[in-house]
């Protein structure tokens, strides 16, 4: 199967261009960004649909590598959907953006700047954990069994052992 560089060249350029634009703080690039990430999808779809051949049709006399592989077309038609609804979607929190504040920026939130000021240090997670966390000491019941045994309990070093 040979591949058509030209196409390859155009899909990585799409690629690149829509995440560089999903990065930026307008909306309004993010949804370019989004656009231009569905048409590389699309592109890279189509170049691993392999050769052109006839359509997927029955026919008795046609063998069957001589039809073309249906399966990336369905799925270049619903990559195709998915961007439509996603666009309409984006379109939709621009249009409200521009209602409420006359701006397609996404402005920082005053919460968020001060959750990224304070210390990364969080006392339940990274405090150390107790050498022994155990609540039971002395018998036990073994499970299946009505026998207790006797465990042994930890003793200063200093403490006779009875």
């Amino acid at each position: 199967m040979s591949t058509n560089i030209t196409l390859l060249v155009v899909m990585g350029v799409l690629f690149a261009v829509g995440i560089y634009l999903l990065l930026e703080r307008s909306l309004t690039r993010v949804l370019l960004g989004i656009v231009l990430l569905g048409n590389g999808a699309n592109l890279l779809l189509l170049s691993t649909g392999g050769r052109l051949g006839k359509a997927p049709l029955y026919d008795a006399g046609l063998a069957a590598e001589e039809y073309s592989d249906p399966l990336p077309q369905a799925l270049i038609l619903t990559a195709i959907v998915i961007t439509f609804a996603v666009t309409a979607f984006m379109l939709g929190i621009i249009y409200r953006s521009w209602v409420i504040s006359h701006a397609d920026v996404v402005a920082d939130d005053d919460e968020d700047l001060r959750v990224g000021q304070q210390s990364p240090f969080d006392f339940e997670e990274d405090s150390p954990i107790p050498e022994d966390t155990t609540e039971f000491d002395g018998e036990e019941t073994l499970p299946g069994s009505d026998t207790k045994t006797k465990t042994e309990t930890k003793t200063d070093p200093g403490e006779a052992r009875a």
